[in-house]
């Protein structure tokens, strides 16, 4: 009786163990990893805008008595999945608080950050440029995402842009199979957007420690402006 009573006693310190260290993996492990993993992704990103090759205003051509007319603009090129494109800074959330987006949703790229839904607008299009993000584990970048309210700022910068979306309303909840949260027109039953415009939809998971539903917030493009002119007013109020 006695082994078995110390037998059992030592499964269970196993197991306690066990639990101990694997949420310990979840709350600090995946933090670290993903903010490092983040700050890299951001590295890189910012050296591909350092290395771009200045726009110099095209030479003018030769007098013609019918000139041609101007060449259409080229279409941009696509995001590459896994990606970083954009970085994300929401004032709210603290003046640190600042993570990249990433093109795609797959698990491996929000464990560096925040997703872009592809299909979705790009950052200043018409349409709904829609983003995802953990609210706890891999960072928990959007762990506070409760606490945003009507007229917060969303900014975002593309290396050449600063954006600047101000939220629309608190925080929506609803299931995950609600994919017209993230339409060109999301929702305009909840989003209060009755027509095409330039809009931003976040989401993240719900509760805090679960998936059953999602939060989603809606906002709307305020202002746009060059990089070389410094951060927004947006970031200060």
């Amino acid at each position: 009786m006695r082994l078995i009573v110390r037998t059992l006693s030592e499964l269970c310190i196993t197991a306690g163990a066990v639990i101990l260290l694997f949420v310990a993996y979840v709350l600090l492990w995946t933090g670290v990893t993903a903010e490092a993993a983040g700050a890299r992704q951001i590295e890189s990103l910012e050296s591909r805008w350092v290395a771009r090759e200045p726009v110099r205003p095209p030479t003018a051509p030769p007098a013609s008595p019918a000139p041609a007319p101007p060449p259409s603009p080229a279409a941009p090129e696509p995001y590459r999945e896994g990606e970083p494109f954009a970085v994300m800074y929401v004032p709210r959330f603290g003046a640190g608080w600042h993570w990249p987006v990433l093109e795609g949703t797959a698990t491996d790229t929000l464990k560096k950050g925040l997703g872009h839904y592809p299909g979705t607008a790009r950052p200043g299009e018409a349409g709904n440029f829609s983003v995802a993000g953990h609210r706890r584990t891999y960072g928990d970048p959007f762990r506070d995402f409760p606490r945003l309210r009507p007229g917060d700022a969303v900014i975002l910068n593309d290396g050449t842009t600063w954006f600047t979306y101000r939220v629309v309303r608190p925080p929506y909840r609803t299931v995950p199979g609600d994919i017209g949260v993230i339409d060109p027109v999301p929702r305009p039953d909840r989003s209060g957007f009755t027509g095409p415009g330039r809009y931003l939809t976040l989401t993240t998971c719900d509760p805090e420690w679960g998936s059953s539903h999602r939060l989603i917030a809606w906002a709307r493009l305020a202002a746009t402006q060059p990089v070389d002119r410094g951060r927004p007013a947006a970031f200060h109020s």
